[in-house]
């Protein structure tokens, strides 16, 4: 039997991927992290299936649950936050099923960077303004930062920055940014995204820490730092530009 791997969305219960809700009702074991999954999806799942919320489990003991429901011939639905290819944790699990000889795939899911941009309504991509999109976060409680990863050194690059699991140390984030973007570089915050309660924060770094101090927000955020945030002159994209080349009219692109 198989550990499916999947990306729940970024809150919003009708943001799982139609992959990865069929692949949910399929499955009579459902591990998810209970903090961060909306709980209207486990409806998704079959009847009787064991639910388990993983939020006070460690790896070994969640590494356990995978591993028991492979031998008794079940399917693992392994629901996690978000998309499983970004801070998902799913590589340790990943290197313990290859240990234990346990099959396992991933299904793909919205990610909190895309629904973040979504509510801002912003393109974080924008021509001869900002091509590159980096995915970061800072160390405090967890892991260290591998070297050169460091937001003064990211910061060199003037690429927009989308930090995870920064919101409660924002005052840091913008300290380490000021010298590299500037005090009037656009700045967001946005919690909860997609979700009811969804809070949106804009306002430069010179404002941002602030503003977040005074919503309350300390996690379930992103912080997104970068010139594209305000980009209003910009030329258009060359991908629908006249002088493009296309395919003759009834011929198909490669």
């Amino acid at each position: 039997m198989t550990v499916y791997f999947i990306g729940a969305g970024p809150g919003a219960a009708d943001l799982i991927t139609v992959r990865g809700a069929r692949t949910l009702a399929s499955c009579r074991v459902c591990l998810y992290a209970g903090s961060l999954v909306p709980r209207e999806l486990l409806a998704e799942c079959p009847e009787d299936a064991r639910l388990v919320d993983t939020a006070n489990l460690d790896l070994d003991r969640i590494t356990q649950e995978l591993t028991a429901a492979h031998a008794a011939g079940h399917d693992v639905a392994r629901l996690h936050s978000g998309d499983p290819s970004v801070f998902s944790a799913v590589a340790e699990q990943m290197r313990r099923l290859d240990e234990a000889g346990v099959p396992y795939e991933v299904v793909p899911g919205v990610p909190a960077f895309a629904a973040a941009a979504a509510a801002l309504k912003r393109e974080l991509t924008v021509p001869e303004v900002g091509q590159t999109v980096v995915l970061t976060r800072i160390a405090r409680r967890a892991t260290a930062m591998p070297p050169g990863e460091d937001l003064a050194t990211l910061g060199r690059s003037g690429a927009l920055l989308v930090l995870h699991l920064a919101t409660r140390h924002v005052e840091t984030v913008v300290d380490e940014l000021l010298p590299h973007y500037g005090p009037q570089c656009p700045a967001a915050v946005v919690a909860m995204a997609s979700r009811p309660d969804e809070v949106v924060l804009r306002g430069t770094l010179a404002d941002i820490a602030e503003l977040t101090r005074e919503a309350g927000l300390v996690r379930t955020a992103v912080i997104i730092v970068g010139r594209t945030l305000g980009a209003e002159s910009f030329p258009d994209s060359h991908l629908y530009s006249p002088g493009r080349d296309r395919p003759a009219e009834g011929c198909a692109a490669l």
